[in-house]
């Protein structure tokens, strides 16, 4: 017997999720997450070794919510060369009363991308400075686009960006494009840097997001009053920071305290024994109330983000909400 489930594209999915209401969808998910609001199993991390590609698969579901979602998410670094994007991937939407698929999102990637950005943007509304001028962005990928998304709804003053990659050519050409940004600080100017010491020095907020494995970003190099957002580390392994970094903060913040110290910068910092994983607070923590966030404009704040199910959840939600039903028949 046949049923209808809509399925809906990437062009739909997008114009469902303005980042301002992303972030303020993925505060209240955090919120849950910590708060014993939400169920979500381990994270599934396949490496695709012959591609030096990986898939992840997340799951989550916010209590008492319509719906719970799975992800599943890729990424195939050499897709460039074959003239498909390097980022792909699907969310499948349940009901939560009765089990059965609600939605199929076609979003080739998409909420991933955009709600990393959007918990950079939850991330900044509690942890960064009030007046932040100057942001630092390390790589030169999707995500140096939607972390200065997320940091616009949170921090909309910004007034210079400086960017720093592997190449000169990707970061003056990732310069040029968020100059034309839509949702970006009108007059913001936005400067390839040479080098990562001069990106970061008297930064007001830095934001990594690379697949490094060492150490980009060394502690030294940022000053009293900084926030920084890393969102690179996501696998064991990956590193950006520099474990001092998160020993030095005043305020080390993490989306999932157990999935950090697996995947996320916290890893480096607990194997180093630079810091415990109990000095390491949540973010949904701050949001609920249950823990202070930034409390001086002095103080240095450091926010590990490898993300969570949850996220996903909340962006599903948004979509289902916002689009109509397509009604497309799946046998």
């Amino acid at each position: 017997m046949a049923r209808t489930v809509p399925v809906y594209d990437a062009k739909a999915v997008r114009a469902a999720l303005p980042m301002p209401a992303l972030v303020d969808a993925c505060e209240k998910a955090f919120a849950a997450y910590s708060s014993g609001g939400a169920a979500l199993p381990a994270v599934i991390h396949l490496d695709i070794a012959e591609q030096h590609a990986e898939v992840h698969v997340k799951a989550g579901y916010l209590l008492g919510g319509r719906w719970w979602a799975l992800k599943v998410a890729s990424g195939f670094p050499a897709n460039a060369a074959r003239g498909l994007p390097a980022n792909d991937g699907l969310v499948l939407v349940f009901d939560a009363t009765t089990g059965v698929p609600a939605a199929f999102l076609l979003d080739q990637g998409y909420i991933t991308d955009a709600r990393t950005g959007a918990a950079g943007g939850v991330a900044a509304r509690w942890l960064a400075p009030r007046r932040v001028r100057t942001v630092a962005v390390i790589g030169t990928g999707v995500q140096a686009r939607f972390q200065l998304d997320g940091l616009a709804v949170a921090r909309p003053d910004f007034e210079e960006v400086r960017i720093w990659g592997r190449s000169r050519e990707r970061a003056e050409a990732c310069a040029r494009e968020l100059a034309g940004r839509s949702g970006l600080p009108a007059g913001c100017r936005y400067r390839p840097m040479p080098a990562i010491d001069e990106a970061v020095r008297d930064a007001d907020v830095v934001l990594t997001c690379t697949a490094s494995r060492e150490p980009l970003v060394r502690s030294e190099w940022i000053a009293a009053g900084c926030h920084v957002t890393a969102v690179g580390s996501d696998g064991a392994g990956k590193q950006e920071l520099d474990p001092a970094l998160l020993a030095r903060a005043d305020r080390l913040v993490v989306d999932s305290r157990d999935q950090c110290a697996r995947l996320g910068e916290l890893q480096h910092a607990l194997a180093a024994g630079l810091v415990r994983a109990d000095q390491a607070v949540e973010l949904g923590e701050i949001v609920a109330g249950r823990a202070p966030g930034r409390r001086t404009d002095a103080e240095l704040t450091v926010c590990d983000l490898t993300g969570v199910g949850v996220q996903d959840v909340a962006a599903a939600m948004l979509v289902l909400e916002k689009v109509p039903d397509t009604g497309t028949v799946v046998a």
